[in-house]
């Protein structure tokens, strides 16, 4: 029999027994999030199932985070969170409440996420988390009701793409420029139901923040998962936030040389600035194609490229020049622990210096939820990772998706800018 892949080993330890691709399996979730979005829902579902008295499998397997209409905008929201923290509190779990930031910054940030484990969120951008090793994938509200009450999950296991990342990245060109292009090439639907792993040379040399970034996106392209195998850089970064130096030992797992498995590769020596074009994120073009489209918004930050590292590649690109006239500039850093980083740099008084508006660390205009809303004709470009109609406000709005880089050079010219020009 051949080898394994990476998830169909974190399969086989969560399910007890071998697991293969194309098996369903019953699996034992490591971890769990709900959000104030999606939460709700799981509550209510889960009181259904197991009755208004019940308790959750296992409260300190569950992370609830409020991201997304925070501070509450309605009071639909507001009386949502109302209900998510009477239930936390009734069950035990822990809250971060409305001020640590967006769920999928936070969980890794504060150590929930181990290399090897099988996490499982209410978001479908919870893959986010594969950047550790993890196999981590969005799940429905209901599905995740019956995670409360049994933690555990059916799974089909999936079939796994490698997608090889060769070369060395141009200056000026990041790790969003090569999962647009990957998704440009691959397609919306290219990947279904896949795990994606990302590997090669050029991947091996991401850091932890960079690969935040290629997960985060593998839902675009239709996959289950997006996934790096741990390594020394994952070790290093998870010995800052996690205690104990032995469960991170025990989750590095690496897929066999003989597992089955597709394989397509990307070399980027020579990949320039990336646009996901409306209304699309399969609808990428080089930037060297796109015309001249001038903007009325930027949007710096989200889960995708919200982190320290994406706002000082942002802020560097702009040279202290202030935003251009006509153009609204949004930054939100994905955390307050990257908001403090950015305080401490200097970055925000660099942002609000050029004019630009600096947000408390939340989801923001990415959803079209709490502000930052587009109106009709409108043109805004963004670091985020979904550019959908009405995704960011009206439907007759157009978002363009781009790397923190491009969006400081666009942000001081008021036009779709390549950052090597700069």
């Amino acid at each position: 029999m051949s080898g394994q892949t990476l998830s169909e080993k974190i399969f086989s330890r969560a399910a007890k027994k071998d697991a293969r691709a194309g098996e369903f399996v019953m699996a034992e979730i490591d971890c769990a999030m709900i959000h104030d979005i999606t939460g709700p829902l799981a509550v209510k579902g889960f009181h259904e199932i197991a009755g208004r008295d019940a308790k959750v499998w296992d409260p300190s397997k569950i992370v609830m985070l409020f991201d997304h209409q925070v501070p509450a905008d309605s009071l639909k929201a507001a009386e949502n969170h109302i209900l998510l923290r009477g239930f936390a509190r009734e069950q035990g779990i822990l809250n971060y409440d409305i001020f640590c930031g967006v769920c999928h910054q936070v969980m890794p940030e504060k150590g929930h996420v181990l290399p090897g484990s099988l996490v499982v969120g209410t978001d479908s951008h919870t893959c986010t988390y594969g950047a550790l090793g993890a196999f981590a994938t969005g799940i429905g509200s209901t599905d995740m009701s019956s995670v409360f009450a049994t933690g555990k999950l059916w799974f089909m296991v999936p079939k796994t793409l490698q997608i090889m990342i060769e070369g060395r990245l141009p200056k000026r060109v990041t790790s969003k420029d090569v999962i647009l292009r990957v998704i440009g090439d691959i397609g919306a639907d290219g990947a279904n139901y896949l795990a994606c792993e990302f590997r090669g040379e050029a991947a091996s040399r991401m850091s932890i923040p960079e690969r935040m970034t290629m997960s985060n996106m593998a839902i675009e392209m239709g996959a289950k998962a997006g996934i790096f195998e741990p390594d020394r850089t994952t070790v290093e970064y998870l010995r800052e936030r996690v205690k104990d130096r032995d469960a991170i030992e025990r989750g590095i797992i690496r897929g066999d040389e003989d597992a089955v498995a597709t394989k397509r590769d990307w070399n980027v020596d020579n990949l320039e600035p990336q646009i996901a074009m409306p209304h699309n994120v399969d609808n990428v073009v080089p930037i060297s194609d796109v015309p001249e489209t001038r903007i009325d918004q930027v949007f710096l930050g989200s889960c995708t490229n919200g982190r320290f590292e994406d706002l000082m590649l942002a802020s560097e690109l702009m040279k202290g020049e202030p935003v251009a006239k006509g153009v609204r500039m949004i930054v939100v850093p994905a955390s307050r622990v990257e908001y403090m980083k950015c305080l401490r740099a200097g970055l925000v008084e660099k942002f609000m210096e050029a004019g630009a508006m600096v947000e408390s660390a939340c989801c923001g205009p990415c959803m079209g939820g709490s502000f930052g809303l587009l109106g009709a004709g409108e043109r805004c470009l963004s670091t985020s990772n979904r550019n959908f109609v009405g995704r960011q406000g009206s439907p007759e709005a157009f978002v363009y998706l781009a790397s923190p880089a491009t969006a400081g050079a666009s942000a001081i010219t008021g036009y779709i800018t390549d950052p090597r020009e700069i």
